[in-house]
């Protein structure tokens, strides 16, 4: 902990306003969150923002809003106001409390003001119909989810039938064995938050630790990634029939160059899936740390980014640029949103041209800090204020 505080450079982790105020603070060798933490509700009428944009743009002048600017910043305005409705939480933020009370989980979710779920570890062994429910019942929606459909076939249409049901657009084909937990084996049994790497022979467990780790992630070929490239198109065509993409999501080993070529897996990935069949979830934090320039990603490849994670980091502006994308993660530390070095207002001013449909905060580490769901809540307030 006290490595994570040196990272943070900070005495206390102030958010915004004074010590005092802050959501989280250091304190007796450990970070703590308040749960005072009241969240207004995301609501405003086109009129108010005519009027706030108008009352901030006197104080600016006038000089900028010449020209058709007026016209623009107000639907620039108002389409953050229109993100501030659908504020995601990926589960795996919350998932050391959901294995015992899911439902209630959920609630509580909702009470902080976050209007979308994505799930990573299961539907709480319910039926589709009774999940959708759920999630009704807290007026929510779910429209991607990274606990994929698995097998093939038959099996494999009635299972993205259910994903229909639950309002799911975006999701995962995996194959008829799919994925066991992360790190695991079929002789190794890892406590609860923990992951086993087998290209270190480390164990690291994210319910404890502050300091950033992502999957084992080995070099690849050119060939290896067209080929998941045509499988993910394939696995689209037989998504789109339930009206549904499939997602890819990034760690920092898709931006590592390939074992034979110059290129990156998610240069390939890019260039060999269909836009119409694929899109990718472009998770900020790992790209970011990876080296990656998002806004520049947005120009490039416009469109192509129809789903995000985000997440705050620290470490960003210590680490050392020669790293190469995967060696860069042990300098680093994840933190709720708004708490770290990313800035997402200009990241969110390039929505349009990045495709943006849905988003969700995650935090991997949260339970690390005490209280993930507090944390939670501590990045739902942020983001709030920095889509205002």
């Amino acid at each position: 902990m006290l490595r994570f505080k040196q990272l943070l450079g900070w005495n206390t982790l102030a958010v915004s306003g004074s010590a005092d105020a802050a959501p989280a603070f250091y304190s007796n060798g450990r970070i703590h969150l308040r749960r005072e933490i009241h969240i207004m509700p995301a609501q405003n009428t086109e009129g108010r923002l005519r009027r706030d944009f108008l009352k901030h743009a006197a104080a600016l002048g006038g000089a900028t809003l010449l020209g058709g600017g007026l016209s623009q910043a107000l639907a620039q305005t108002s389409r953050a106001s229109a993100w501030k409705s659908q504020i995601g939480l990926e589960l795996y933020t919350v998932r050391d409390l959901m294995m015992s009370d899911f439902e209630g989980v959920l609630a509580k979710i909702a009470q902080m003001g976050y209007r979308e779920v994505e799930p990573a570890s299961g539907y709480n062994n319910m039926d589709p119909k009774t999940f959708r429910a759920m999630l009704d019942r807290y007026g929510l929606r779910m429209p991607s989810t990274h606990s994929g459909a698995r097998g093939t076939g038959a099996d494999l249409e009635k299972q993205l039938e259910g994903f229909q049901i639950m309002g799911i657009e975006y999701a995962e084909i995996l194959g008829d064995s799919g994925r066991g937990p992360a790190g695991s084996g079929p002789d190794r049994k890892l406590a609860p938050g923990a992951y086993y790497n087998p290209g270190t022979g480390i164990t690291r467990n994210s319910f404890t630790e502050t300091e950033a780790f992502g999957p084992y992630q080995p070099p690849v070929t050119i060939e290896s990634v067209k080929h998941r490239a045509a499988q993910l198109n394939a696995n689209g065509k037989i998504a789109r029939k339930f009206g549904m993409k499939i997602l890819i999501h990034n760690h920092t080993g898709e931006f590592e160059k390939l074992r034979d070529s110059d290129k990156t897996t998610y240069d390939v990935l890019l260039s060999e899936t269909d836009p119409e069949l694929v899109t990718m979830q472009l998770d900020i934090g790992w790209a970011t740390i990876a080296g990656m320039d998002v806004i520049e990603m947005f120009r490039k490849n416009p469109g192509r980014y129809e789903l995000w994670h985000l997440k705050d980091v620290v470490g960003l502006k210590t680490v050392n640029r020669s790293l190469s994308p995967n060696a860069r993660v042990s300098s680093m530390a994840f933190v709720p949103l708004g708490a770290g070095q990313l800035d997402y207002k200009p990241i969110f001013a390039n929505a349009k041209q990045a495709g943006l449909k849905h988003f969700c905060v995650e935090q991997d580490n949260a339970a690390s800090w005490g209280d993930s769901l507090a944390a939670a809540r501590v990045s739902c307030q942020n983001l709030l204020r920095i889509l205002s």
